[in-house]
């Protein structure tokens, strides 16, 4: 095999993983929305169809030792990292062989031993835990990077803006990554937002910061894999101010009345699984039998999912405290 052959066939492959990795998360998420129509997942539960090209283009650069610190809005980000989805789904149905013991739930999926720090109900409430992660690797002489994603909301918190600027005071190896969907909640970003060139803002602090189109994985994987590596050679925080959209209400009780049905429907044309599907076709790196064969793949392991997720424990009532408070000695 000739070097431009093996750098095609690496290329091919490459791209084959981030479209498989998407589809990993749109199928689960819409499987979802299944299981908690027919109340066999409870409490809040907020979708991220329509963003995953953020988080498998961004999480496919960083490596095992580095930390990863989510939002609410958090199932693409355990999965791309490599939480089992069938603990992530036992989270969601409450069992004890959820990534946190079934406690935690939609929004607070957690495993420590990936370093997968949150799923955090409060908006902005990942970034003060990031720069603590960064602040003690770089204390500690460690050459991790510490992935912070967070939505557009949680720049208008004071947390954004004190951490920014510790990070960059402090040169911590952050990789801020604001999933800019144009909503916070119900309140579209320039009602609330004077400056909504949010990459402006970072820059403000002293730190690299560029804004990259969301909808594409390529994209945002070459940015991920730029930052990281800068991070690596230059510790100092980057940001990145993904632009993308989610085509599903803020949450299932959000009956999505603030937006246009025209302005979801522009937006679904750029929807990332289809767009790598058409490029990789283009680019003779993808035939309709291999595509139909991930598809397979992934439902076979969302199937699994459910029935380990169905057949776990739930936690006894006596064991409701554990965890809860320390008992003295």
């Amino acid at each position: 095999m000739s070097r431009r052959q093996s750098a095609q066939s690496a290329r091919a492959k490459h791209r084959t993983e981030l479209l498989r990795q998407m589809i990993r998360i749109r199928r689960f998420e819409e499987r979802c929305v299944e299981l908690y129509s027919a109340a066999r997942i409870r409490g809040f539960m907020h979708l991220y169809i329509g963003e995953e090209a953020v988080a498998a283009g961004v999480l496919q650069a960083v490596g095992p030792d580095d930390a990863v610190v989510s939002t609410y809005r958090e199932h693409g980000h355990a999965l791309a990292r490599g939480l089992p989805m069938d603990a992530v789904l036992a989270e969601m149905y409450g069992r004890t062989t959820g990534c946190s013991r079934g406690r935690g739930g939609s929004m607070h999926l957690f495993d420590a031993s990936r370093r997968f720090y949150g799923g955090n109900a409060i908006v902005g409430g990942g970034l003060p835990v990031a720069v603590g992660l960064a602040l003690a690797d770089a204390m500690r002489g460690r050459p991790q990077v510490t992935v912070c994603l967070f939505g557009d909301g949680a720049v208008a918190e004071g947390e954004f803006h004190e951490c920014l600027n510790l990070a960059a005071l402090w040169r911590l190896p952050v990789l801020f990554c604001c999933e800019n969907n144009l909503y916070a909640m119900g309140t579209r970003l320039d009602r609330a937002q004077a400056e909504t060139d949010l990459a402006a803002r970072a820059a403000s602090y002293g730190m690299p910061a560029c804004a990259v189109d969301g909808m594409d994985v390529l994209a945002v994987a070459e940015a991920g894999d730029q930052a990281v590596e800068a991070i690596r050679t230059e510790p100092g925080p980057r940001f990145l101010e993904l632009r993308t959209y989610r085509f599903r209400a803020h949450s299932m009780y959000d009956p999505d009345r603030y937006r246009d049905k025209s302005e979801i429907e522009r937006w679904r044309e750029a929807d990332p699984i289809p767009r790598l599907t058409r490029r990789m076709t283009e680019d003779g790196e993808l035939t309709g039998r291999r595509a139909r064969s991930i598809e397979t793949e992934v439902d076979r392991e969302i199937a699994a999912a459910i029935e380990a997720a169905e057949a776990g424990p739930l936690e006894p009532v006596e064991d409701l405290t554990r965890f809860v408070y320390s008992e003295r000695p």
